[in-house]
């Protein structure tokens, strides 16, 4: 590996990977960032990274709802900063509707399973930091979808942006029924009592909802809140919690 290499690890527990990856890429520099203000310090203004390993799910109390991988990838693009990314999974099922987003991404170059110990992180890091492809054998980010995924469907025209501003307000608690729904969303009622409609396709496009039982506002609150981490990921990349912007519904 070249000498000026710049790889970034942002990751609630980057003190525990940065000397290894400082020891295996001894000519690269390594900057860890352990929290959203350091990610900040160490992108904006700063020379380009050539390869970052981050956090799908920032696994910290302080943090957890409100920053996380697809954090940083966002603010990589908008100060014109992207690079290589690899993707550290811990493996736990809430992390599933942020890898449907997270793997469709053209500068997610491979995902690893933090289980798996350093080995894979560092064998990454060194491919995509020297811009080769990792092997999708050892790095897969081609797997399962369920269909759609909630970035497909909430970023698809006026209704999913509708659905999206609805599920939002949901998720961050901001509602609990029709009318504080929509004064969350500044949206009106005759649109807001039409939260099944939205929301419930989405809910049974990916069975997530026992077919036995009737689809009503009641299950798509629940939902919301099941899927509640992501719901407030996306709202907050795609606006704010509450009072989001978007196109008029249909």
């Amino acid at each position: 590996m070249e000498d000026g290499v710049r790889v970034l690890v942002a990751s609630a527990l980057g003190r525990i990977l940065g000397p290894v990856l400082t020891e295996a890429l001894p000519h690269a520099t390594v900057v860890v960032a352990v929290d959203p203000a350091a990610v900040h310090h160490a992108v904006v203004g700063r020379v380009r990274f050539d390869a970052v390993v981050a956090d799908l799910i920032w696994l910290d109390p302080a943090y957890e709802y409100d920053f996380d991988g697809l954090d940083v990838l966002k603010l990589l693009r908008e100060t014109n900063r992207s690079a290589p990314m690899i993707m550290a999974l811990h493996g736990h099922g809430i992390e599933r509707d942020h890898l449907e987003e997270a793997i469709t991404q053209p500068e997610v170059v491979g995902v690893v399973q933090k289980a798996a110990g350093f080995g894979p992180p560092v064998e990454a890091i060194q491919i995509a930091a020297a811009g080769r492809t990792l092997p999708k054998g050892n790095f897969p980010i081609g797997q399962r979808l369920v269909c759609p995924s909630l970035d497909s469907y909430f970023n698809h025209g006026r209704r999913g942006h509708t659905a999206a501003r609805l599920a939002g307000a949901i998720a961050a608690g901001q509602a609990t029924d029709y009318q504080s729904l929509a004064t969350a969303t500044y949206m009106p009622l005759n649109t807001v009592n039409k939260l099944v409609s939205y929301l419930g396709p989405l809910i049974a496009a990916r069975r997530e909802h026992t077919v036995e039982l009737p689809m009503n506002s009641q299950v798509v609150y629940r939902w919301c809140g099941e899927h509640s981490r992501y719901i407030i990921s996306w709202s907050r990349r795609h606006g704010s919690k509450s009072g989001w912007t978007a196109p008029a519904p249909s």
